[in-house]
């Protein structure tokens, strides 16, 4: 007898979705120029306007301010690769008629989502790691100094990514049509940026957009990763005075599982009869 045609596993379809989204992804210079570049173009910018440096407790050396600002840069592009990416190519694919399509084939639901935050998680790495070499090569950054910030040089972004996709598929319900995906999905992140810390020191932006700034994983973000890669006195700039890496994750974790939560409710795989 013929044995019957096993399906594929799960995870198998998942990481063959990945790479069908990576492959999509790189065919779109301007998308991969704004995830890539634009961090890296941030860090040119900033090293090249701010010469002066953060001066610590006596006994520490001067902190470069390219150094403090770094860490914002980076958790910029990991927010960009996973909500901005993730947001707009599904809303996209929901109008289009794209999910609809999907929705039929044997492809289940879960190795759909599971093959976005595996796309999104390789291109945060790699645009992590990209802006990070130029940084390290170009502009003398220093790398993590401990085992546990090179540590925290993982875990945050691994939870600022999976936030940060469930927020944008939940995102995706306010997006109208596919030609206004982009406009309506960048501009809040644009305005989060100026209010996380990833272009200004975060205490020196006033306290209702401090206040602001810490309801969004951005910000959090962009903290835990200032832990990561600042001598440990820098903490003390901190709102807290301290790095709260506890509070770091606990945020981080409560946006993934409302994310989920939120995503689970008001995520629609056909969305083509929405009125324009």
């Amino acid at each position: 007898m013929r044995s019957a045609l096993r399906a594929p596993s799960p995870p198998r379809m998942a990481l063959s979705r990945a790479q069908i989204e990576l492959t999509a992804f790189f065919r779109d210079p301007q998308a991969a120029l704004f995830t890539f570049l634009l961090p890296i173009m941030l860090l040119v910018v900033f090293s090249a306007v701010f010469t002066g440096v953060v001066l610590g407790p006596r006994g520490e050396p001067p902190l470069p301010f390219r150094q403090y600002f770094a860490a914002g840069m980076l958790a910029s592009g990991i927010v960009s690769a996973s909500f901005t990416t993730v947001a707009i190519s599904v809303a996209i694919e929901q109008h289009d008629g794209t999910l609809k399509r999907l929705a039929g084939t044997p492809l289940p639901k879960g190795a759909y989502f599971a093959g976005k935050v595996l796309a999104a998680t390789v291109l945060a790495f790699l645009a992590s790691g990209l802006m990070l070499a130029v940084g390290v090569l170009a502009y003398g950054l220093d790398l993590p100094a401990t085992a546990g910030q090179w540590l925290a040089l993982v875990w945050v972004p691994v939870l600022g990514i999976a936030s940060c996709c469930l927020l944008g598929l939940a995102y995706t319900r306010v997006v109208r049509t596919a030609k206004g995906a982009a406009p309506v999905v960048i501009a809040p992140f644009l305005l989060l940026q100026f209010t996380s810390g990833v272009f200004f020191v975060f205490t020196d932006l006033p306290r209702w957009m401090q206040r602001l700034a810490a309801l969004f994983p951005l910000k959090w973000v962009a903290q835990g990763l200032r832990y990561a890669l600042l001598p440990d006195w820098v903490a003390a700039n901190e709102p807290a005075h301290q790095w709260e890496l506890g509070r770091v994750a606990a945020v981080l974790v409560a946006w993934l599982v409302a994310g989920a939560a939120v995503a689970r409710l008001t995520f629609r795989w056909d969305r083509s009869d929405v009125p324009q």
